[in-house]
């Protein structure tokens, strides 16, 4: 994995650019978009923004998810059966700070989200989508020598989250159904020869949303229910072309009711996904590096903490970032790290509170840390 050398890569979403953004609220709003339109203006932003990449020395790339109105909410375009009432759910670390939780809502992005719940048998609606988005992105890969490419798909506990369930009996059933009608978008982006990151919030930030009354055993039952799907759906790819994310929710939140991440690390490793992703960045996770210090790392098993933190407009000191590898590398290994971000930057159309240019500096300080890192671990 390492090429004697720290690799970069992000999580996933990447700025859009204004007359895209609003190209994106139009469709989303129900308003009379050419499909040419959006789709010539998608192609020219996954040019740009797999440039940025490049320009800035990531070495594993992708589309920035232009073409989704979020990481997870393109799957009702995507799978037959959504069609029921809006789904919303709470957010316990916000409801003890009501200020914040108003600005949160308020956020133009999450506005024009649409979260119809399932009432209806889930099958696979639109097969061409994945593979125009795969073939957008190896097309604008391929003029950059040495990169590598990663395409971002939505978990089956992640959709189950943002889309309540209102037809299956049981929602073990769901789940399921999620995974086999999910399974086709995750086998057509591995079959283009991309790294597939499955996104996989649920895993945590579950915890104080959609399973907050739960006990954490209870919740870890969740868990374990969400990973098995995760595995059905990815049987027929080798793990070590799937990665996977987790995070608390990429919120500018108070988090204090963040689900410690030794409390789930042992389920986690059951997952199939080979590089697990996960934030190290923020005040809230930051410290949680040590618990490496008596979990030891599952043989096969890549980390790929966040040195980059997505919410502020602070640009991390390359030094900073070069400390933070090498605390991981420290304790497990420097072949089995890669340098990434904590989430992505722009999860909803229109959302994120870092402003654009500082984006794409974070990903050159980023790679600017790592390489000062390999530095120091290939003398």
């Amino acid at each position: 994995m390492s090429h004697n050398r720290f690799l970069t890569t992000h999580v996933g979403s990447l700025p859009r650019e204004d007359d895209l953004i609003e190209l994106m609220f139009a469709k989303e709003d129900g308003q009379d978009i050419a499909p040419e339109r959006l789709e010539t203006r998608i192609e020219e932003a996954v040019d740009f923004v797999v440039g940025r990449q490049a320009a800035a020395g990531i070495d594993i790339i992708n589309d920035g998810e232009q073409s989704k109105p979020s990481y997870a909410t393109y799957i009702k375009d995507r799978l037959n059966g959504f069609g029921g009432t809006g789904n919303s759910y709470v957010f316990q670390d916000l409801e003890d700070f009501p200020g914040v939780k108003e600005r949160i809502v308020s956020d133009p992005g999450r506005k024009h989200r649409k979260t119809p719940a399932c009432n209806a048998p889930i099958t696979v609606k639109d097969m061409t989508a994945v593979a125009k988005d795969a073939a957008t992105l190896n097309s604008a890969l391929s003029k950059f020598e040495g990169k590598r490419a990663f395409m971002s798909a939505a978990s089956p506990g992640v959709t189950a989250l943002f889309f309540r369930n209102e037809y299956y009996d049981s929602d073990e059933d769901y789940v399921f159904a999620l995974a086999e009608g999910m399974r086709h978008e995750y086998e057509a982006i591995a079959a283009a020869g991309i790294t597939l990151q499955i996104d996989c919030p649920d895993l945590a930030m579950g915890r104080h949303t959609q399973f907050r009354e739960l006990s954490l055993s209870q919740f870890r039952d969740r868990i374990m229910l969400n990973i098995e799907a995760i595995n059905r759906a990815t049987a027929n790819i080798p793990e070590t072309q799937l990665r996977m994310h987790m995070c608390w929710g990429n919120y500018p939140g108070p988090h204090h009711c963040d689900v410690p991440f030794r409390d789930i690390i042992d389920l986690v490793w059951r997952a199939r996904p080979h590089a697990i992703q996960f934030e190290a960045a923020n005040p809230r996770h930051a410290h949680e590096f040590a618990m490496f210090e008596q979990v030891k790392l599952p043989e096969g098993k890549v980390l790929i903490p966040g040195v980059i933190e997505c919410q502020s407009n602070y640009l991390e000191h390359p030094e900073l970032i070069a400390q933070r590898i090498g605390r991981y590398a420290h304790l497990v290994g420097r072949d089995n790290v890669m340098a990434g971000v904590d989430c992505g930057f722009s999860i909803h159309v229109g959302s994120g509170g870092v402003q654009r240019d500082i984006v794409w500096a974070k990903l050159g300080v980023l790679a600017e840390g790592a390489a000062i890192a390999s530095r120091r671990f290939w003398p």
